[in-house]
């Protein structure tokens, strides 16, 4: 089996390891749990998946097109607590110490720069392993493309799309589709009201995509279902729109992802030093052993 290639969502990430532990500061008082959670991920990642190499997909502080096609997204998204915004400004020095590239792109989110480099990495023979907190990503696992979700705690499950089908009850592919039926809090997309997840299953293995559902309304026997499709005809493929991940984000040319290297085990413990991370220092040497 070839070695992966990690791609790391990286404010998604954090934000996991944010709220997952206890506060955690400097003696000079900086916060630091959300870094400290980040670079335990971090190690562990190195240390069980021995990559081939790695890369980090970042989000821009301004609006995508998705905003601009839907005022509604994300809508009511609050500003990070404090003690993570100071954290974020950390969030680059921690990259750099790594050595691993970060990719962003204007107008597109970190799941787009994600697609888009883990369909690139695959088309060249890569084994690429998305790795991130936000389930959108959960399409992406197709193929040669393994998605590994971090959810609540930190705590890791691997899927593929078996995996994916089994847990949804649609294939990758298809996520967006059920993702407009049944809504998504986390981006604000409200879905159907009365369709759960197992009629929204149901709808998309049966007819595919949204506009093929509304194209068969008629064959619906359910008055109360008809009438609720009906009434969101309008809206329900711009959702299912939005939630479908970019493959195509132009990215600069270059390398997509940088290999584990001895220098930069070298540049994270002198980071972790000046972040008072002592415990993790020990660690350093499982997750870069053999490094080049």
């Amino acid at each position: 089996m070839a070695s992966p290639i990690l791609l790391l969502d990286a404010f998604s990430l954090l934000y996991r390891a944010f709220y997952a532990l206890p506060p955690l500061t400097t003696k000079a008082g900086e916060p630091t749990s959300a870094l400290y959670g980040l670079s335990v991920l971090l190690l562990k990642l190195l240390r069980e998946q021995r990559p081939k190499g790695a890369a980090f997909a970042l989000d821009l502080p301004r609006p995508t097109f998705r905003h601009e096609r839907y005022a509604g997204y994300k809508g009511t998204r609050t500003k990070p607590p404090s003690a993570l915004g100071r954290q974020v400004g950390r969030l680059r020095e921690l990259i750099d110490a790594f050595g691993f590239p970060a990719f962003a792109a204007p107008g597109f989110e970190a799941d787009d720069v994600l697609a888009t480099l883990a369909t690139e990495l695959a088309a060249a023979g890569e084994a690429p392993v998305v790795v991130s907190g936000d389930r959108d990503t959960l399409q992406l696992a197709d193929g040669a493309v393994a998605v590994l979700y971090v959810g609540r705690g930190v705590k890791e499950a691997r899927y593929d799309a078996s995996a994916v089908e089994a847990r949804f009850g649609v294939p990758p592919a298809l996520l967006p589709e059920y993702v407009a039926l049944i809504g998504d809090p986390s981006d604000d997309l409200p879905g159907v009201p009365g369709v759960g997840k197992q009629t929204a299953a149901q709808l998309v293995m049966r007819h595919g995509t949204v506009t093929s559902i509304l194209e068969h309304l008629g064959e619906i026997a359910n008055a109360r279902l008809h009438e609720a499709l009906r009434a969101h005809a309008d809206r329900l493929p711009l959702w299912a729109d939005l939630a479908r991940l970019r493959t195509e984000v132009p990215l600069p040319s270059g390398p997509r992802f940088a290999p584990v290297t001895q220098e930069a085990r070298a540049r994270v413990a002198e980071l972790f030093e000046r972040l008072e991370f002592t415990s993790l220092i020990g660690r350093l040497e499982g997750a870069f052993p053999g490094a080049s």
